[in-house]
């Protein structure tokens, strides 16, 4: 076969697990882009709304479905047409879905997620989950960025990163990505850009506390520089490199989520704040706010590597001991004079 025919073979479909909100804007973000692209909902009757609709009714109702998007609830089916598998699952279920899947997956697979998280119990990093199901020689990468699912489902301008342990792989996520309003830039740095966008939910929640208390947008920009800090500390610990947080997995995406109330977490906090209950407040919110359980997670790893992260710790005790919004906020506060 000639090379330039190799080229022109059809490609098979992307398939993108999880038919929330981020993971409906990245199938509607690749078939705009002229792939094929299935995707699949655990819950049979969404998936025959959505067929009928054209759109997600329940989180991007305004987005219509392109033309080369379709919908299944048939995981068996949707993982036996392609090599190309997204997850964008939340965190807690990223183990499970992965694990299903792995039987039924192509010998050839190559494995992305754009979930953010830490593995709910053992507090792994998502491609040490992914390694230890699918298995060390599968290509893996993790999409992370500054990046709320409705802007890219409306296509408005966004930048995210592309990590993975494959080059080519790497390369051919970010041109499968890539449109004229949606860059994706290439990194080595998994760690870093899983550390990146796990934290800044916890931190986001931290700022929501803090503007719903009215302590104003000083307050705000201390917490992010220092939740910045935090998290390279971990970050580092961890194996990441400090580069990676000063740009769009670290900085970036943390920037975004604690100062626009799009963020869940960020939304989370300002009712915290106000006096709701957390069992309220998520329900009211209705989709997954990725920071409650992944402040538990970076509590345990911030514990485990010796690492000094009182933002993190405050929020945890907010979230876990009963400590009020207030008193958290007066703790950090009160902490001892040191140099930056």
């Amino acid at each position: 076969m000639r090379s330039d025919d190799a080229v022109n073979l059809p490609q098979p479909p992307m398939v993108v697990l999880g038919a929330g909100s981020w993971g409906s804007a990245l199938a509607i973000l690749i078939a705009r882009n002229g792939r094929e692209v299935v995707l699949w909902s655990h819950d049979a009757e969404q998936v025959v709304v959505m067929r009928k609709q054209r759109r997600n009714v329940a989180f991007l109702p305004e987005i219509e479905f392109p033309e080369k998007l379709s919908v299944s609830a048939d995981l068996q089916q949707v993982l036996a047409t392609s090599s190309e598998v997204m997850v964008a699952v939340p965190s807690e279920a990223f183990r499970i879905v992965l694990e299903r899947c792995q039987p039924m997956m192509a010998a050839d697979v190559r494995v992305s997620w754009a979930t953010k998280g830490f593995d709910s119990g053992s507090g792994q990093l998502l491609h040490q989950v992914a390694a230890e199901v699918c298995g060390e020689g599968v290509p893996l990468a993790v999409i992370s960025g500054p990046s709320f699912a409705h802007e890219v489902a409306a296509g408005l301008p966004t930048a995210v990163t592309v990590a993975s342990n494959n080059a080519q792989f790497s390369h051919d996520l970010s041109r499968m990505l890539h449109s004229d309003n949606f860059r994706a830039y290439s990194s080595q740095d998994v760690v870093g850009v899983e550390v990146g966008g796990a934290v800044k939910n916890v931190l986001a929640i931290a700022a929501g506390i803090s503007d719903g208390l009215g302590y104003g947008a000083n307050a705000r920009a201390a917490l992010i520089t220092r939740g910045l800090a935090e998290t390279t500390r971990l970050g580092v610990a961890l194996g990441g490199q400090a580069e990676t947080f000063t740009g769009l997995a670290g900085l970036g995406d943390l920037v975004l989520t604690c100062t626009d109330n799009q963020s869940r977490n960020r939304r989370l906090g300002l009712a915290l704040a106000k006096g709701d209950t957390l069992d309220a407040t998520l329900q009211s919110i209705g989709q997954a706010v990725e920071g409650v359980k992944t402040a538990r997670e970076v509590m345990q790893l911030a514990q485990r590597y010796h690492v000094e992260m009182p933002i993190v710790e405050q929020v945890y005790r907010v979230l876990y001991e009963g400590c009020s919004p207030r008193d958290a906020v007066l703790k950090l506060l009160g902490r001892a004079q040191k140099s930056e």
